[in-house]
């Protein structure tokens, strides 16, 4: 995954498992804190997440249509702030990736899933609050 240096505009090569870790600008040196915003992810960067990340990660299935789903959006961003570090946040758009949403049954949406090495840890369709989901995430581990 390519991340912009705040300090310098400098574009970074990070491996999927140091996207919750703190590195380093390759140019300036700077601080590049851990992944603070949801990350639209298609197959590749959602396997490659699942596969390689050492926290938990929250998926926010969703679709642009979805009036509920964009109710939740600023939800999953707050969460996605308050764990960075901790955890992950994923957001998968069910209408470009719908052999994601089968492959976690997902059946209406909004719809989340935590993961933690691969594996489901909780999953829950309809919208909840920030605090239900970093529980979750908690609980997982983060």
């Amino acid at each position: 995954m390519i991340r912009t240096c705040a300090q310098c505009g400098q574009q970074n090569r990070i491996p999927f498992k140091h996207l919750a870790d703190t590195g380093r600008c390759g140019a300036c040196k700077n601080a590049l804190p851990p992944l603070a915003e949801p990350l639209d992810a298609g197959t590749e960067e959602f396997d490659g997440v699942l596969r390689e990340v050492r926290v938990p990660v929250l998926v926010d299935f969703w679709a642009a249509w979805c009036g509920p789903c964009r109710m939740a959006a600023p939800v999953v961003k707050q969460v996605a702030e308050q764990m960075a570090g901790r955890a992950l946040v994923l957001k998968v758009d069910t209408d470009s990736h719908p052999e994601l949403a089968a492959r976690y049954e997902v059946n209406g949406i909004p719809h989340f899933v935590v993961l933690r090495d691969g594996n489901v840890q909780s999953a829950q369709s309809g919208l909840v609050g920030a605090p239900e989901m970093v529980r979750w995430l908690q609980a997982a581990g983060a």
